[in-house]
């Protein structure tokens, strides 16, 4: 890794460095610090588990920035959030890490909302109230099933702090607001850590916690001289690569389903829908979180023996509302609603209606109402929902670019297909680099706006799904939801 030579002035030539280390893969995107033209890209897959050994993601990240760090100057990682990285006073990994979608500490989670006193309690310290997914309930998890490793446990990391921290060499670990916003034991409102909250999840013990820096502070610099930022987690770099404004709300679709918006206060949901997550501009990024996204269309599409292109056209063949079928599509679980222990179920079924275009669509919409229910929630935070930028593997999905718009009711557009999570840890590094107030300013992708959608269609559709999710799961309408 062979940092630029620059001389002052010539930060226009300069290229920067962002990985994304998600669940499923490292990705990497090397760019012109000034325009965000990307001049190079890698890639290397990660295991399908949910919980890793971190060694993998750097031999991923190894593997996907083989040759491609020549000549750059500046380098930051954007990382899958929630993470539990635990190391002991040597610097070893404890125990394998557990990532966000490892629901095994459900009943910790359960537990520690009770002992603070409730969803309220929660919100009001750290924005969030905490489910299986945050770091806080997974050493719960451990202090309880584990207390001989986690005895031995100096520091706990986040999986994107534990990549930084490699790239300098060791020394002390580092970590963003937006990133930290995410473990339960930090308050994006007070921009401090939580240690009470820390010491009381994990049986007493106080392990060492990542320095939070600023926006754009260096992080230091690589054995060689390369500039690392501060990184953060991947929906916070996703808004920065976007670079959200006033009204723009985000619905990704990935392994997870997420929906968020930037916005200038601090967001504390007692009904724990939204997550009062920091954002890496300085601002705050209330999201809303499902399990279940790409992979319901992609498990449908192998249930009815065929691929996401055949799924599409199914999907598209059968009429708006899928003739009665309704899917509520808790393949994995759910964060949101907070049921861990689902499971998917179908409804409405009848000869009639028992067809594969209709499975289909139902799966398609399933999906969408449960993220359409993280756009109510956002409204409920105060922030005005004028469009959708859908984002995602699933958001090139013929079926889902023609039904989102009427299930959202509002313009969705698209952006060209991009690596956002590494191009935000990438305009970070860049950032960090120049040393300026402000993020560079990028040309960013180009967008597709798509057909208009039907507004009463898209309203039954949604009615359908809330009714049954309460019928089946107990769950009534959360802040924001319409009914």
């Amino acid at each position: 890794m062979t940092p630029a030579r620059r001389s002052s002035g010539d930060s226009a030539r300069a290229l920067v460095a962002g990985i994304d280390s998600s669940t499923q893969s490292t990705k990497v995107v090397v760019v012109d610090a000034a325009t965000g033209a990307i001049v190079r890209t890698g890639r290397a897959p990660h295991p399908d588990t949910t919980e890793v050994e971190p060694r993998l993601w750097w031999e991923a990240f190894t593997a996907a920035t083989s040759g491609l760090l020549e000549g750059v100057s500046a380098i930051g990682v954007g990382g899958q959030q929630h993470g539990m990285v635990t190391l002991d006073e040597a610097g070893e990994v404890v125990r394998p890490a557990l990532l966000w979608n490892d629901t095994r500490s459900a009943q910790a989670a359960e537990d520690l909302v009770g002992e603070l006193g409730g969803p309220k309690a929660w919100a009001d310290a750290v924005g969030s109230v905490p489910v299986a997914s945050f770091t806080v309930t997974k050493l719960r998890w451990m202090a309880e099933h584990e207390p001989e490793l986690a005895d031995r446990v100096t520091r706990v990391l986040l999986p994107h702090d534990w990549l930084t921290w490699r790239l300098l060499g060791g020394g002390r670990p580092v970590t963003d607001r937006g990133d930290a916003s995410g473990t339960g034991y930090f308050s994006p409102a007070q921009g401090t850590y939580r240690g009470d909250l820390l010491k009381h999840a994990f049986g007493g013990r106080e392990p060492e916690l990542p320095e939070v820096l600023g926006p754009a502070e260096p992080a230091g610099h690589t054995p060689d001289g390369m500039l690392v930022s501060a990184g953060t987690g991947d929906n916070m770099a996703a808004a920065l690569a976007l670079g959200l404004g006033e009204g723009d709300v985000v619905v990704s679709l990935g392994t997870s389903g997420t929906v968020f918006g930037v916005c200038e206060t601090a967001s504390a949901d007692p009904s724990g829908v939204i997550a009062g997550f920091a954002d890496a501009t300085g601002r705050f990024l209330p999201l809303a979180c499902t399990l279940n996204a790409a992979r319901v269309l992609t498990a449908t599409a192998a249930m009815l023996d065929t691929d996401l292109a055949g799924l599409d056209r199914l999907a598209l063949a059968a009429n708006p509302g899928a003739d009665g079928l309704t899917l509520l599509p808790y393949l994995d679980g759910e964060r949101t609603p907070n049921l861990p222990d689902a499971a998917g179920s179908l409804h409405g079924l009848r000869r009639a209606n028992m067809t594969p275009a209709n499975v289909a669509r139902a799966a398609v919409e399933g999906m969408l109402c449960g993220l359409a229910a993280g756009l109510d929630a956002v409204r409920a935070e105060g922030i005005t929902v004028r469009r959708v930028l859908l984002i995602g593997g699933a958001a090139q999905s013929a079926a889902v670019r023609s039904i989102a718009p009427t299930v959202f009711g509002v313009p969705v557009v698209v952006p060209e297909p991009a690596e956002f999570v590494a191009l935000g840890a990438a305009r970070q590094a860049a950032w960090a680099l120049s040393g300026a107030g402000e993020p560079p300013v990028w040309s960013g992708p180009g967008q597709r706006e798509l057909a208009e959608g039907d507004v009463s269609v898209g309203e039954e559709l949604r009615e359908r799904h809330l009714v049954l999710r309460e019928l089946v799961h107990q769950v009534a309408p959360s802040r924001g939801e319409a009914r």
